[in-house]
């Protein structure tokens, strides 16, 4: 799960020569705000993710199909709120695969996140997701960290992953390449329920939150041996969504939009 990709480098290259800040001079709070909102909103999500299947567990303890369905409407709202409260500061990827994605479309066009700016979101990232797991499991009185006991290792799982998120790179990205980016929220959202029911994974498409709820043994939790087939499938899915974007609308240009909400950084 996550979301947009960042602004032109362009601009904030040429706001460099009027004073604009860049990491190590004065763009350093610009940039530290941007890693706030993604530490901030990866928290959130998978506390809203994981908080959701405690409940879920806790007022329907007999039916899993209903479980499910608490879980997914609680994260279809969580996440397109995210994003519309945290995008104009940072983009609101809150997903590692969105931002390499973001960072290797920007190789060819100009845009998008530099090295630095990469490695900083998917630290923030991952202690985001990690410090959402544990906010969930003191909400509700569980262990504080709980290393999840439930597998999911097996082939067609993987499968569902990779589907899952080449289908959410390819939501993200043909609505910035089309020039649609203000229906993220809703577009974004609406995929992420709707594969919660169409894939055999529940769409975890997220090295990110994949990683947290691996803090938590409960509905939403995946054992930590199980991560590497996950990452894994999901880098493969990154892949195969933007060689399906690419395939849909050639290279990236110097035109292509950035982010669904211009962000500090690009202003």
């Amino acid at each position: 799960m996550g979301v947009l990709p960042d602004r032109a480098r362009p601009a904030r290259r040429a706001r460099g020569a009027a004073g604009g800040t860049r990491p190590g001079d004065r763009r350093g709070r610009p940039v530290r705000r941007r890693l706030l909102a993604e530490f901030l909103g990866t928290a959130l999500l998978v506390t809203v993710v994981v908080g959701s299947g405690i409940m879920a567990q806790t007022l329907s303890p007999r039916d899993v199909g209903l479980q499910l369905l608490e879980n997914s409407t609680a994260t279809v709202f969580g996440l397109a709120v995210l994003i519309v409260v945290l995008g104009p500061v940072s983009g609101a990827h809150f997903n590692p695969v969105v931002s390499l994605a973001d960072w290797w479309q920007g190789r060819q066009s100009g845009h998008g996140l530099s090295g630095g700016e990469l490695g900083g979101y998917v630290v923030a990232q991952v202690l985001g997701a990690v410090g959402g797991a544990v906010l969930a499991n003191a909400m509700f009185d569980k262990p504080v960290i709980a290393w999840s006991s439930t597998p999911r290792s097996s082939p067609h799982l993987w499968l569902g992953e990779v589907v899952a998120t080449a289908g959410l790179v390819l939501v993200i990205f043909c609505l910035t390449r089309s020039g649609r980016t203000a229906v993220a929220p809703l577009a974004v959202g609406g995929y992420i329920g709707a594969a919660y029911w169409f894939t055999s994974s529940t769409s975890f498409a997220n090295p990110a939150v994949t990683v947290g709820r691996a803090f938590s043994d409960t509905f939403a939790g995946i054992a930590p041996a199980s991560l590497p087939g996950f990452i894994a499938a999901q880098a493969v899915g990154g892949l195969i969504g933007l060689a399906l974007v690419h395939g849909l609308f050639g290279r990236p240009t110097v035109r292509t939009e950035g982010p669904v909400v211009p962000h500090e950084g690009t202003r």
